[in-house]
């Protein structure tokens, strides 16, 4: 009866993870990625749309980004979001946008790190809720007489299994991307 619970689970830890994913895309390092800017909100067409819906994202080179819009008309009013909503310098270059990402200094690096440990520890409180939420579920079924005790605990070393499986799975990104903003 545990065991269907704890599966039920593995999808939200799933949606942790896929969340603090994108997250740590959105992070300035010193490679460029689509996630910097894809987000970006343009006004346009009488409405708000983000970056990604009016035209192509690429990376051509490591350190550079560019838009090439589908309607030549919006350039201008895309390069303003970009200018007035990030930190870049969008350069109008025909039809498209090029971004050059400056190098990181040492002060940035040292502060994205900081954002990356405080993301992760975000991931990590989320997944302790969840599993606080579903062992008080199982001591419930416990008490009910809907498990036995042997069952619980068993529950309980499963849920902690999987959590710490986790836990791990967030240290490996963090450190991953620790190491992606700390390489000049």
């Amino acid at each position: 009866m545990y065991k269907e619970l704890i599966n039920n689970l593995k999808p939200e830890l799933e949606k942790t993870i896929t969340f603090l994913k994108g997250e740590f895309m959105k992070i300035k390092t010193s490679r460029a990625t689509p996630a910097m800017i894809e987000d970006i909100v343009v006004n346009v067409y009488s409405q708000l749309l983000p970056i990604k819906q009016l035209g192509n994202i690429n990376v051509p080179q490591p350190r550079v980004i560019t838009v090439q819009p589908w309607d030549n008309s919006v350039i201008t009013q895309i390069e303003k979001a970009i200018r007035d909503n990030s930190s870049f310098s969008p350069v109008v270059d025909g039809e498209m946008i090029r971004i050059n990402i400056p190098a990181l200094n040492e002060e940035q690096r040292k502060e994205y790190v900081k954002i990356v440990a405080d993301k992760a520890e975000e991931a990590r409180i989320s997944i302790r809720l969840q599993r606080e939420t579903l062992w008080k579920k199982i001591q419930e079924m416990e008490k009910s007489g809907e498990l036995t005790e042997d069952d619980k605990f068993r529950g309980k070393d499963e849920l902690q299994k999987l959590i710490d499986e986790y836990n791990k799975k967030i240290d490996e990104m963090k450190k991953n991307k620790e190491t992606d903003i700390m390489t000049v």
